[in-house]
């Protein structure tokens, strides 16, 4: 086996370790999911300012569940999940920058309502925001 047959096996065999290592990270740090009934409460902030609290009593396990299946949002499946597009019968209008940031106890979430995992107690905020 020469030299550079040996690296090759070497580096590929170094890359297989990283991506079981990283996988095993994201398994185990990755947010979970809670069974059982769960009460969650959802506010919707609308353009004018005005909100409207939502209570909710689920055995759902992510958000999208809950806000799709009550009606309260609609949205589209994208590359990075789904993308709210109404909620609570206001639309949010492209052509002036205005997107639904959904928001828990006030701060940041980092994924999309349909892959949001809820636990019971949590207060949910969806905001009509301006701007990219």
């Amino acid at each position: 086996m020469n030299k550079q047959t040996k690296k090759l096996i070497i580096a590929a065999v170094a890359l297989i370790l990283a991506a079981a290592a990283l996988f095993f990270l994201y398994r185990t740090f990755a947010p979970g999911t809670q069974a059982g009934m769960k009460n969650i409460t959802v506010t919707v902030v609308h353009a004018d300012k005005t909100s409207r609290d939502f209570e909710y009593k689920t055995d759902k396990e992510f958000l999208g569940q809950v806000i799709t299946e009550s009606g309260l949002v609609t949205g589209e499946i994208g590359t990075y999940g789904m993308f709210i597009t109404a909620a609570d019968g206001e639309t949010a209008d492209s052509s002036k920058q205005q997107w639904w940031c959904l928001t828990r106890g006030g701060g940041q979430v980092d994924t999309s309502a349909d892959l949001t995992p809820i636990a019971d107690g949590e207060h949910y905020e969806l905001t009509l925001t301006v701007g990219y």
